[in-house]
């Protein structure tokens, strides 16, 4: 299958298979927030470190077309490392995003710290999701599996997804980047207003990882908060099949249609 995105030294080539909700010429947010990991994780570090958040802002909405992707490290440390992920189109930044790793170390916990475990069903046991309501070529590359509520559905719902094609051509889809890619799906996993009569575009991502992530399916098990002023907040926990090891928060932007 044809990646995502074909990267060559700073230059971007996009698939229209980017293409979110939204509108057909911008991108679903999964897309550039993959890319983003993809850059921050290509920088090397000092020993080995794992991504612990992501903070994408997006400043404009990111077009189906040629990007240029720039990098630099923030902070370099002997536990962390800050770095900045800027993507830019025809010159305009349109995303800017911060990425921290933390360094990789064995440690001695007490007995009691234990995973908190998934109490849902499992994705071979979860209902097949189309995701038709989406109508966006990305979600086309994705596999979602409906453990609780229905994709796109009013609600809170709890939906596995995987991704299912290659992400940046040449390279592995990292399991950050599988985290990310799930995660902005929070808005359509539990929406508080019907797709059909709002928009509810988030404007940021943020998402944090108490560990990496383990297999293909990410769970998120999300709920939406909407406020009387235009302002909303998507938020989902992040499980795999091992329990649950992150979170996400959107930040979204409500309008009627």
């Amino acid at each position: 299958m044809e990646p995502i995105f074909r990267v060559d030294g700073d230059r971007v080539v996009t698939s229209p298979d980017a293409a979110g909700p939204w509108d057909p010429r911008m991108q679903h947010g999964s897309a550039p927030a993959a890319l983003v990991v993809w850059a921050a994780e290509a920088i090397p570090t000092p020993v080995p470190m794992r991504i612990a958040r992501v903070t994408i802002d997006l400043m404009r909405p990111v077009p189906v077309a040629p990007l240029t992707v720039q990098s630099e490290i923030l902070r370099d440390g002997r536990k962390i490392q800050l770095c900045g992920v800027r993507l830019l189109a025809d010159g305009v930044l349109v995303v800017s995003a911060s990425v921290l790793k933390i360094k990789q170390q064995t440690a001695e916990l007490p007995p009691d710290i234990t995973a908190l475990a998934v109490d849902l069903p499992g994705p071979d046991e979860s209902m097949i999701e189309p995701g038709n309501l989406a109508n966006s070529p990305f979600v086309k590359c994705i596999s979602m599996r409906a453990a609780r509520g229905r994709f796109g559905v009013m609600g809170p719902g709890a939906i596995w997804f995987r991704v299912d094609r290659p992400l940046i051509a040449g390279a592995a889809v990292s399991q950050a980047m599988r985290a990310v890619v799930a995660s902005d799906f929070s808005n359509g996993t539990s929406p508080a207003l019907d797709f059909s009569q709002w928009t509810f575009i988030n404007a940021d991502l943020s998402v944090s990882l108490a560990r990496e992530p383990v297999g293909d399916w990410i769970l998120l098990d999300g709920q939406s908060w909407i406020g009387p002023d235009g302002a909303g907040l998507a938020m989902s926990r992040l499980a795999d099949q091992r329990g649950y090891f992150g979170q996400a928060v959107q930040s979204l932007v409500i309008e009627r249609r």
